[in-house]
């Protein structure tokens, strides 16, 4: 994977004083570095809009060293030129390298999905064994609850994305977007607007630039805010949860690695669900649905004598002897 890195000796950190905006995106910043224990460096993940430089400029302010990856998907015209561009400014706002990394954006999903695959396995090669600032604001914390409300894949979507997420960190989750751009405005940076965050063939784009804003107008305001109190409240259900299942699984796991079937059928079934679904990933299953996780159940809370589930990879779950195991697997 090429790289290219800035010079430091060019790095000029920015005269301007912060402002109330900026001072919040560092108050942003620190407190999430304190909570996660980061003492060390950090990289950040650079794209040259307002967020990412935002935050890079609130990293630095931590006296902490700084390592800017700006990841050029190669998507459109001259973006190797706005990748440039992108890691100059960050060197101005004081980090202490940045790098360029061009990646290649294909596989399944769509172009969204595979740019973020690309781009989030270039930040961990370059960013090896370091926590990685990303700036996901408040509105995209909204966006993506909108999505998974919109998807019915349960509460784990709906909960958005972790502040917390190793090695990703996420300290403007209870930023504005607004914020981030005021917080440039004070630092004399000019931010980057890509056009694809104006490109309505982009689901995002359309619930960013329609939907929110026709919530905002039935609801009278507050809407993106409101979505992500929602995610928040919705994160600390669910750990509570995954801890009970956590437990429960602890209980019924077997020496063999198969799940004696008698405290799970003991339990209730949403907690059940939780330990099986955690049981089969330890396993090595994937792309689970839920039709998957409550047939998998079944073998627990409604045996009847039936035969296998047959899951994504190959693999089946079976009942016998009053065990639950997983054939054609290996544990990790």
């Amino acid at each position: 994977m090429a790289t290219q890195d800035q010079p430091v000796k060019h790095a000029e950190t920015s005269p301007h004083r912060p402002g109330a905006a900026s001072l919040q995106v560092r108050a942003a910043v620190r407190t999430l570095l304190d909570e996660a224990n980061v003492e060390g460096p950090v990289g950040v993940a650079v794209s040259g809009g307002a967020d990412s430089l935002a935050l890079a400029a609130a990293a630095t302010a931590t006296g902490r060293e700084v390592h800017a990856v700006v990841v050029d998907h190669g998507l459109q015209e001259g973006s190797s030129e706005v990748a440039e561009v992108a890691a100059i400014a960050a060197h101005k706002l004081g980090v202490t390298t940045a790098k360029v990394v061009p990646v290649q954006v294909t596989g399944r999903g769509g172009l969204e999905a595979a740019a973020r695959r690309a781009r989030y396995a270039a930040l961990i090669e370059a960013l090896p064994n370091m926590p990685v600032l990303l700036g996901h604001t408040r509105d995209d914390q909204a966006e993506t609850v909108l999505l998974g409300l919109g998807r019915g894949s349960g509460p784990r979507s709906i909960a958005g994305m972790r502040p917390i997420d190793w090695p990703w960190l996420r300290p403007l989750l209870d930023v504005p977007r607004s914020v981030t751009v005021q917080s440039c405005a004070e630092l004399g940076v000019e931010p980057w607007q890509d056009p694809h965050n104006s490109d309505p063939s982009f689901t995002r784009v359309r619930l960013r630039s329609e939907v929110i804003p026709l919530l905002d107008d039935v609801l009278q305001g507050g809407v993106v805010g409101a979505l992500a109190r929602t995610a928040k409240q919705v994160r600390e259900d669910l750990e509570a949860l995954d801890a009970l299942a956590e437990d429960l699984l602890s209980a019924a796991r077997l020496p063999s690695g198969e799940l004696d079937v008698d405290p799970l059928a003991a339990a209730h079934p949403a907690i059940r669900r939780r330990a099986l679904r955690r049981w089969l990933l330890d396993l090595g299953a994937r792309d689970l649905t839920e039709g998957h996780l409550r047939a998998v159940d079944e073998l627990v809370g409604r045996w009847r004598g039936q035969g296998g589930v047959w899951l994504p990879g190959d693999l089946v779950a079976v009942r016998a002897r009053g065990r639950v195991a997983l054939a054609g697997s290996r544990e990790r």
